[in-house]
This record gives structure tokens, C-alpha cells and sequence, in this order.
């Protein structure tokens, strides 16, 4: 049967309302991926307010469609919302941070194990020229540059696993301790970790899980040992913060 004008007319709202939302949802991943990105690098500190109004202008879309991205953030633990105040880059309790360091040792060294079980020779040679890339940024990249890359062997190296569930896992945690780091590290050192991660990678390719699992505690251990969670350490942090960026 023929359709009539006011039917054809009546179909099309639902068409183009279905373009906008895939539309609102790629802008809205693209939102959250830029943000995440600069949390996870340091561009964006603990406790920096978020601009809705900024964000909605830049992207081109309405504060409706930002808050639901934010809203994304907030349940990943990145951002927090505080009453009649706005939504902030979240800061990590100690409490906080000790559980997110404890859930990264138990999960990486989970990872290992699955890692030796089902990851291929030519993956693991991926994943030393990785590290040979690290070694090359350690001595000729700026701090964002070594930052980046050290954080991404962990995520390519669950990605061996084969468990995405897990991958996904560790990867927000990984973001996470990027905000406790950025509030409560001590001691920085001058090494992105690739020796470590080139030891861990030889481990595996010889099958030794303990010796991997040993090496994994020990790179994780050195990561933490930079931190001082004492109270008033994150606040010690914001206010040096502001001198280095006003003097």
C-alpha cells in the first residue's frame, strides 16, 4: 500500500532523531577521551574545576549533552561533583589510593599469568621494541612524553591477556593513580621505567612467571615508594602548584 504524505511526514522526525543522538554520542565519547587524556597526562590537576560552558562552546554542542559526559567521569572516579560548587578533577582520599594501589599489584599480577599463557612470540617482541621506544623517550622526551608511554606498556601488556574485561580494568585504575601521583608523589625521579619493563618482558618470553610476577612487584613497588600519603600532602601539592606557576 501506498504511503500518504502525512505519513512519510510523520516518519522522518524519527529518523533525524536518531542521527542526533549518534551524533551527541560520538561528541560525547570525543569529550570524554580528550578529558581522560588530559587528566591521565597531567594537563588537567586535582581539584581543577571543569568548565562546562568552555567545553559545550569548543565541541559545539549543548550543556546537556557535556553533563553526560561528565556524568561518564564521575562514575570512572575522574571527576566528582561538588553541591552548588561545579564538577572538579577528583582528588583521591589516602585511603583511596592505597586501595587503587593494592587492586593494581593483584590485577598486573594476575595479568602476567595469563599474559605467559596465551600471548604469541611476535606480540612479545611488540612489546620489547616498546620498550626500546621508552628507553629512547627516557633520554630524548620531555616528562608528558615518558609519562605516556609508561603508562601505556602496562595497558599493551594486558592487552596480551586477552581479557578485555581486565584490560579495561586495569586502565582505569592506571588513570586514577595518575591523580594520586599528581597529588601526593615525592620523589620524582628521572626514569620511566624501562629497564623494568624490558626485564619483565624477558621473563616472560622464558616462561618464568615468578620471576615476572617478582619483577612487576618490584617495578609497582618503586611507584609507590614516590608518594607520601600523609594528610596535607595533596594540599602541599596545589600550593606549590600555584608558586611554580606564579613566580
Amino acid at each position: 500500500m501506498k504511503k500518504t504524505r502525512r505519513q512519510n511526514l510523520k516518519a522522518a522526525p524519527a529518523t533525524n532523531g536518531t542521527a542526533d543522538t549518534a551524533d551527541h554520542d560520538d561528541v560525547s565519547e570525543r569529550i570524554r577521551n580528550t578529558l581522560a587524556a588530559a587528566i591521565g597526562e597531567g594537563a588537567l590537576k586535582p581539584g581543577t574545576k571543569i568548565l562546562e560552558e568552555a567545553i559545550a562552546e569548543h565541541f559545539g554542542v549543548s550543556r546537556t549533552v557535556v553533563r553526560g559526559a561528565l556524568g561518564v567521569l564521575e562514575s570512572d572516579h575522574l571527576l566528582e561533583r561538588k553541591r552548588n560548587r561545579g564538577t572538579f578533577v577528583a582528588e583521591p582520599s589516602i585511603e583511596q589510593a592505597k586501595n587503587l594501589f593494592e587492586a593494581r599489584r593483584k590485577l598486573e599480577s594476575m595479568l602476567l599469568e595469563l599474559v605467559i599463557l596465551r600471548a604469541t612470540s611476535d606480540e612479545l617482541d611488540a612489546l620489547e621494541r616498546l620498550t626500546d621506544e621508552e628507553e629512547h623517550i627516557h633520554h630524548h622526551g620531555d616528562e608528558k612524553s615518558k609519562t605516556v608511554l609508561s603508562g601505556k606498556f602496562h595497558i599493551v601488556l594486558a592487552d596480551l591477556a586477552g581479557n578485555p574485561v581486565l584490560t579495561e580494568m586495569l586502565s582505569k585504575i592506571v588513570a586514577r593513580l595518575s591523580l594520586v601521583m599528581a597529588l601526593y608523589e615525592e620523589d620524582r625521579k628521572d626514569d620511566c621505567g624501562a629497564d623494568h619493563h624490558r626485564m619483565i618482558v624477558k621473563a616472560l618470553k622464558a616462561k618464568d612467571l615468578r620471576k615476572a610476577q617478582d619483577l612487576m612487584d618490584h617495578h609497582l613497588a618503586d611507584i609507590e615508594g614516590r608518594v607520601r600519603l600523609t594528610e596535607g600532602q595533596g594540599d602541599r601539592h596545589t600550593f606549590m602548584a600555584v608558586l611554580e606557576n606564579f613566580s
